[in-house]
């Protein structure tokens, strides 16, 4: 039998709050992962795919390198379902014909421009916990231990797969998301390198070629943008 953590030693609490500590739990729905759409990555990854209910952060070497073309074959499948794909202050307003290219239903498409690091963060929490929300793309900037915590704790609870795309810098610093991946330009492809993951994926970076990564998609319809203020 578990033991509740209100009756352990405080000292061990305070172990377990630490970011840089796993605490392995028994099978759960959040197990079997999303297909990535690229067989080689779902091989890689524990559960076979994205994590569900979990944050994955991605921390390309500069930004533009196919991080969001990684993520289109889950994104394309998820917007076709009944639940949103938000994203939350992306840098540049998402280009509607590209998605639509991908194979985005831009109808399922929510974008949020917040007006400060503030509402950002509220804006990523509130998205992840809603549970309406299939995926959630963020760009949050700095983030400290407790506020990783707050959103890998809202993902879980909203069941949505999360994927926060953060500096190179971002990697030596601790975080609570389920899969860190350092991304670097390869060949016209990428290459994938665990920073940290829960399984057994070798520390060796994976790549994926131009012609993985930039297989076309079908085509969907409109999309909604909402602001904050």
């Amino acid at each position: 039998m578990e033991q509740s953590q209100s009756n352990l030693d405080p000292a061990l609490q305070r172990l377990l709050t630490r970011p840089d500590i796993w605490q392995g739990r028994g099978a759960s729905a959040h197990d079997a992962g999303e297909a990535t759409g690229f067989e080689r990555l779902d091989a890689a990854l524990p559960g076979a795919g994205w994590p569900r209910g979990a944050l994955t952060e991605l921390l390309p070497e500069r930004a533009g390198i196919g991080e969001l073309r990684l993520l289109m074959p889950a994104l394309s499948r998820l917007s076709r379902g009944a639940r949103w794909v938000a994203w939350i202050d992306p840098p540049h307003v998402p280009h509607a014909a590209g998605l639509y290219a991908c194979g985005m239903d831009l109808t399922h498409t929510l974008v949020v421009h917040p007006r400060n690091a503030d509402e950002r963060l509220w804006a990523l929490e509130q998205a992840l916990g809603s549970g309406t929300c299939a995926a959630v793309l963020g760009w949050p900037g700095a983030l400290d231990a407790k506020q990783s915590r707050r959103l890998q704790l809202a993902a879980e609870a909203g069941g949505s797969l999360g994927f926060l795309f953060r500096e190179p810098e971002a990697g030596s610093t601790p975080s609570h998301a389920a899969l860190r991946l350092s991304l670097a330009a390869h060949r016209g492809g990428l290459a994938l390198t665990p920073l940290k993951h829960r399984g057994a994926w070798p520390g060796d970076a994976l790549n994926l070629s131009a012609s993985e990564l930039f297989a076309p998609g079908r085509p969907a319809r409109g999309m909604v943008t909402v602001g904050t203020g």
